[in-house]
C-alpha cells in the first residue's frame, strides 16, 4: 500500500527504505567483501572485481527475489544464488568466491545498517532545521505572556518562548542521542556461519576490520548476529523521538483549538480542510505526528520483544525486526520531517493569548497573591483568604481583584497598588527568561547540519 506513504512519511525517506535500496546495500556489502578479501589475498583479485561487477541492483528482479524468499526463509539466499548465477555468466572461477566466509545475516544486517546509516542523515538534518526554527521561535515570543495549563485548566501565566523552550530542549536531547548511538549502531556483522568466521581460517579478524574501514562503519570487537542490542537501541532512540515530537503536535493542536485559538497550522490550498465544512482548518501535520507518536511504541515493543534470540542466530527474532525497524524509520522519520517543514509558518496569534490570560477573570493570579500574603500572615491563613475569594468570585461571576478589594483580611497586609501589581502577568513569570536563555545558548553549541 503506497496511497499514505507522502503523508506518513516523505520521498527521500522512502527512496532509502525502499526495496532497490534494500538490495543495493546488500549487493555493496558484497561487492566490498571482495574487494578486501582480493587485497588480503583470501581471493583472487580478478574474482573480486567480476563479483563488484554484478553488484547493480538494476539487473536483478526484485519480485523474483520476494517470491523465492518466501521458501528460502529470508532475501539474502536468493539474492546471493542469482548474483552467483551473473558472475558465471562472465567467469565460472569467479563464482566461486562470491560471499566467501559469510552468512545470509551478514549480508542482510549490514545492508540494513547501510540504509541506516543514510536515514540518519535525514534525521540529522530535520533535527538541525526543527533546532534552528524552535530556536528562534523561542527568542522571538521570549516575552509573549500566555496562560499555562496544567489538568487542561487554567494555571499561571507563562511566556510562549518558555513552552517554545521546553519543545527545543527535548529536541537538543534527541539530537544528542543521535549523536551518541551512531558509533554503537553503525557497526560491521561479519560472522560467517556461527560468528567465528572459521571459514576464513584464521583470517576473520584481519578480513573483518579491512571490511569495516572499506564500508566506513564501526569494527566490533566480535560479531553480534544473536545480540540484537544495537537494533533495539535504534528502534528505542527513534520512539523517544517520536514521543517528543508528539508532545509538540499535542500542544500546538491543543492551542489550536477553536475556544483557544493561539496557534495556527499555515493555511493554503487543499490543506486542512473538510469534504463537507467548509470553514474547517485541520492542524494535518499534527494529525500525522500524532499519529507516529499512537503507532511507534507498539513497533518498539515489538524490537525490545525481539531481542532474547536463540543460540548464534534468532528463529523468529531476528526476522520481525525486517519489516519492523524500517517502518518505525518511515513513521517517525516522516512525523519529523512534517513537522520540521510546518513550523516555520506556523502562526502565532500574540493578541488572543492576552485575552485568554483574564479568562478566568483574574484567578490565575490566586497563587501570587498567595505568595505576597504568605509574608504578611503565614501561608495556611494567605491560603485560606485566597481561596475564599476565589470561590467567592466565581459564584458571583466577578473578577477576582474585585473581590479581594472587598476582602477586610487584605487590610494592613496589602496596598491597593500591591494589589493592582499582583494582577500584572509580567510581575509573576518567574525565571522563564532565564530558562528560556539557558536552552538557547545550549542550542547555539549544535552547529547546523549540512
Amino acid at each position: 500500500m503506497t496511497l499514505y506513504d507522502e503523508l506518513f512519511s516523505y520521498s527521500a525517506l522512502q527512496k532509502i527504505l525502499s526495496d532497490e535500496s534494500r538490495v543495493s546495500a546488500m549487493l555493496q556489502f558484497e561487492a566490498a567483501l571482495a574487494k578486501v578479501e582480493a587485497r588480503i589475498g583470501v581471493i583472487p583479485e580478478g574474482s573480486a572485481r567480476k563479483i563488484a561487477e554484478q553488484c547493480r541492483a538494476g539487473q536483478f528482479d526484485l519480485s523474483a527475489i520476494a517470491k523465492e524468499a518466501a521458501r528460502a526463509g529470508n532475501i539474502a539466499i536468493p539474492l546471493l544464488k542469482m548474483l552467483t548465477e551473473a558472475v558465471a555468466k562472465q567467469d565460472k572461477d569467479a563464482a566461486r568466491f562470491v560471499h566467501w566466509g559469510a552468512t545470509s545475516q551478514d549480508t542482510i544486517d549490514n545492508g540494513f545498517i547501510l540504509q541506516l546509516r543514510d536515514a540518519m542523515t535525514l534525521l540529522e538534518r530535520d533535527l538541525s532545521s526543527l533546532t534552528q526554527t524552535l530556536a528562534v521561535l523561542a527568542a522571538q515570543h521570549r516575552k509573549t505572556q500566555l496562560v499555562a495549563r496544567t489538568w487542561m485548566q487554567h494555571a499561571l501565566p507563562t511566556t510562549f518562548g518558555f513552552i517554545v523552550a521546553g519543545w527545543l530542549d527535548a529536541v537538543l536531547r534527541q539530537r544528542r542521542r543521535l549523536a551518541e548511538i551512531r558509533l554503537r549502531v553503525l557497526t560491521l556483522q561479519f560472522g560467517g556461519a556461527v560468528g567465528t568466521l572459521a571459514a576464513l581460517a584464521g583470517r576473520g579478524p584481519e578480513v573483518a576490520k579491512a571490511l569495516a574501514e572499506e564500508l566506513h562503519l564501526t569494527f566490533p570487537a566480535a560479531p553480534w548476529h544473536g545480540h540484537r542490542d544495537r537494533m533495539a537501541e535504534v528502534a528505542t532512540f527513534l520512539g523517544l523521538l517520536t514521543g517528543t515530537l508528539g508532545k509538540i503536535a499535542r500542544d500546538i493542536s491543543l492551542h489550536a483549538q477553536t475556544e483557544v485559538a493561539e496557534l495556527f497550522e499555515p493555511a493554503g490550498d487543499g490543506r486542512g480542510g473538510s469534504s463537507t465544512m467548509p470553514h474547517k482548518r485541520n492542524p494535518v501535520t499534527c494529525a500525522v505526528v500524532l499519529s507516529a507518536s499512537a503507532r511507534v511504541p507498539g513497533l518498539v515493543g515489538t524490537m525490545l520483544a525481539a531481542m532474547p534470540q536463540e543460540h548464534q542466530r534468532g528463529l523468529g527474532g531476528w526476522h520481525a525486526e525486517w519489516e519492523t525497524l524500517p517502518e518505525i524509520l518511515r513513521l517517525s522519520g516522516g512525523a519529523l520531517h512534517h513537522l520540521a517543514e510546518m513550523l516555520p509558518h506556523l502562526e502565532v496569534d500574540t493578541d488572543r493569548m492576552r485575552q485568554n490570560l483574564d479568562a478566568t477573570h483574574g484567578l490565575i493570579f490566586a497563587e501570587a497573591i498567595t505568595m505576597a500574603l504568605a509574608d504578611r500572615m503565614g501561608k495556611i491563613p494567605a491560603h485560606m483568604l485566597v481561596e475564599a475569594a476565589c470561590n467567592r468570585a466565581r459564584a458571583e461571576k466577578r473578577h477576582l481583584k474585585e473581590v479581594l478589594r472587598e476582602e477586610p483580611g487584605l487590610r494592613g497586609h496589602l496596598a491597593p497598588a500591591d494589589l493592582e501589581s499582583l494582577f500584572d502577568a509580567r510581575n509573576y513569570l518567574g525565571s522563564a527568561d532565564e530558562f528560556v536563555e539557558r536552552v538557547l545558548a545550549q542550542a547555539r553549541e549544535f552547529p547546523p547540519s549540512s
